[in-house]
């Protein structure tokens, strides 16, 4: 399972929206969030207080009641972001996703634009299951680490995306290793080939590509093509000689009268 992100660091890249309308206190009793028109100072207030108490579904809650009384307020941008980081540091992820992309949708131009970008990524990259489950919000969490590089490639998010997509791609690989070898132990080879080639041309800087070598070495070997398996351990000796992986191939080669140089 990848590494979490570390919330204490979301929380200190959101500081700078957590910033009380002046002059309005705040109340105890406004967590109620069923309709009740207020101004936009009460709510907004009533949401933070709830976000400082480490109520978060409150929070958001009334963070899109801001939104939903107050529409066309300056607070009310402000509280759809705010809605969609309430909802992420409660674990409802499809929520904030929702939320933050309705904020792009509505303000693409916002200098707030990359942060909502960046808490959709991190949504679903909080969900990453292990490499024996489906991995579409793996896939998800990929697609949004890429946008967000692209789109800000100078932001102050794009450096820690850059370092997640590495961690991704070593997942995703992980996951084609695992089916890979899942083929293997069937003994059908030429679907594990499949596998174990994807890993070589797409994740070929992750920690999997040794291994994917050696299988590829293994599996040709089985499927009777020699000269495919001997290629497979040349690559491997050139990039990894010193690796268990190449001593692997180097002995089943040699067991076959075959050089893997």
């Amino acid at each position: 399972m990848l590494r979490k992100v570390s919330r204490p660091i979301a929380l200190m890249i959101a500081a700078a929206t957590l910033v009380p309308l002046a002059g309005c206190a705040t109340s105890k009793n406004k967590g109620d969030t069923k309709y009740v028109a207020r101004d936009v100072d009460t709510l907004y207030n009533a949401a933070k207080e709830r976000l400082d108490r480490h109520q978060y579904k409150l929070a958001a809650a009334l963070f899109d009641e801001v939104e939903r009384q107050h529409p066309y307020s300056v607070w009310a941008r402000r509280a759809q972001l705010m809605s969609a980081f309430s909802y992420y540091l409660a674990r409802q992820y499809t929520e904030s996703i929702a939320s933050a992309q309705r904020f792009i949708s509505i303000h693409p131009g916002n200098r707030d634009a990359p942060y909502a970008l960046y808490l959709i990524a991190i949504d679903y990259y909080e969900q990453i299951q292990d490499v024996t489950r489906d991995q579409k919000l793996t896939q998800n969490a990929l697609d949004a680490l890429n946008e967000l590089i692209r789109r800000y490639p100078d932001s102050r998010y794009a450096a820690d995306a850059r370092v997640k997509v590495d961690l991704v791609n070593d997942h995703l690989a992980g996951k084609e290793m695992e089916i890979g070898r899942f083929y293997q132990r069937r003994g059908d080879w030429l679907a594990s080939v499949v596998r174990f080639r994807t890993v070589v041309d797409k994740y070929d800087t992750t920690s999997h590509t040794p291994e994917a070598l050696m299988r590829l070495t293994e599996s040709y070997l089985e499927l009777g093509v020699p000269q495919e398996a001997e290629r497979a351990a040349a690559v491997l000796g050139a990039n990894y000689p010193g690796s268990k992986w190449y001593q692997h191939s180097y002995e089943l080669l040699r067991k076959k009268g075959i050089s893997a140089s």
